[in-house]
């Protein structure tokens, strides 16, 4: 597993007690030696994930080895059916969707999947999404309206496709549509952000009846570098731009962008993915028992506030 910067002590602790652990053939005084580093070690860890920077966290956010959508679905859901192309042009790989249930409920899923190696993340165009793939996931949340089932929608990507291409295709109106029709479905709908939420990429498939984002996850109108090469023309800024986008889940959350942190295990949702799947799962579950109960014209009405009290301000 790759070892991000802030964690380079971190991995000398673990291989040290490896290495005491191979040489020690029982010896009692390896053992009380491996329990003091194994105790320094758990310290150091709380001390290092507890003072994080928004950009450290965007490292863990971006970590090769993060459960993608592909992993939530195979690991959250069962009998998945996936369904491929928008009926238009042609099916896009990097939003994937279908039927599934979980513990029993009928749904379907859509999620934004980057990849995780070279030929995947090409098949997957890096989870840049074209306008097929936003047609592609409103097909699908149009079924879920027709058959009454909720909808859970897993965003994780840089950002919509810029090509030109995607722009000749369409790309800012099939955006737009979804924004529209998603706030007009009929059927709940529960996001959530499980990595990198950037852009009308991510907004594109975001619009929701509640809002969940995984501890290290962020959710932002710009990616830091993307932001620093537009006010300080310097991407190497991007460390100064994250602190100023507060695009963290605890600034989001305090902003009201978003409902609720789901929380990930110590060190990001890479080092206990099992554990991140049943967070998720339960957030998940946890909201489906809320929002079943709601009517349909209550529940577009709650959905149509929540966004229209987003991006208060005070002048001063």
């Amino acid at each position: 597993m790759d070892t991000l910067p802030h964690e380079k002590q971190i991995q000398e602790y673990i291989n040290t007690i490896e290495h005491l652990k191979k040489q020690s053939q029982d010896n009692p005084i390896f053992k009380a030696e491996i329990r003091k580093l194994e105790q320094k070690l758990e310290k150091l860890k709380q001390k290092v994930y507890s003072e994080l920077t928004p950009w450290q966290r965007i490292l863990i956010c971006r970590h090769p080895a993060r459960p993608h959508a592909v992993n939530f679905f195979t690991s959250m859901f069962q009998n998945f059916v996936e369904l491929a192309g928008d009926r238009n042009f042609r099916d896009d790989h990097s939003m994937v969707g279908g039927f599934a249930t979980i513990e029993g409920v009928k749904c379907v899923v859509i999620g934004q999947e980057k990849g995780h190696d070279t030929e995947s993340r090409v098949y997957r165009n890096f989870g840049m999404l074209n306008p097929e793939g936003f047609r592609k996931a409103l097909r699908l949340m149009k079924l879920a309206e027709k058959f009454h089932l909720p909808i859970i929608s897993l965003l994780d990507t840089p950002g919509a496709y810029p090509g030109l291409e995607a722009e000749e295709r369409g790309q800012g109106w099939a955006i737009a549509q979804n924004l529209r029709e998603m706030a007009r479905i009929k059927t709940p709908i529960i996001v959530v952000v499980i990595g990198e939420g950037c852009s009308g990429g991510a907004l594109g498939m975001g619009v929701g009846d509640v809002i969940g984002m995984l501890e290290h996850s962020y959710y932002s109108v710009i990616s830091p570098e993307g932001c620093a090469s537009i006010l300080w023309k310097d991407a190497s800024k991007n460390v100064e731009a994250a602190s100023s986008l507060k695009l963290n889940a605890e600034n989001l959350l305090d902003l009201k962008i978003i409902d609720t942190i789901i929380k990930e295990p110590l060190g990001g949702a890479h080092h206990d993915p099992q554990q991140t799947y049943q967070n998720v799962k339960q957030f998940i579950l946890d909201q489906w028992n809320i929002l079943r109960r709601f009517p349909a014209p209550l529940l577009l009405e709650q959905r149509y506030l929540k966004f229209r009290q987003m991006g208060k301000y005070i002048e001063t």
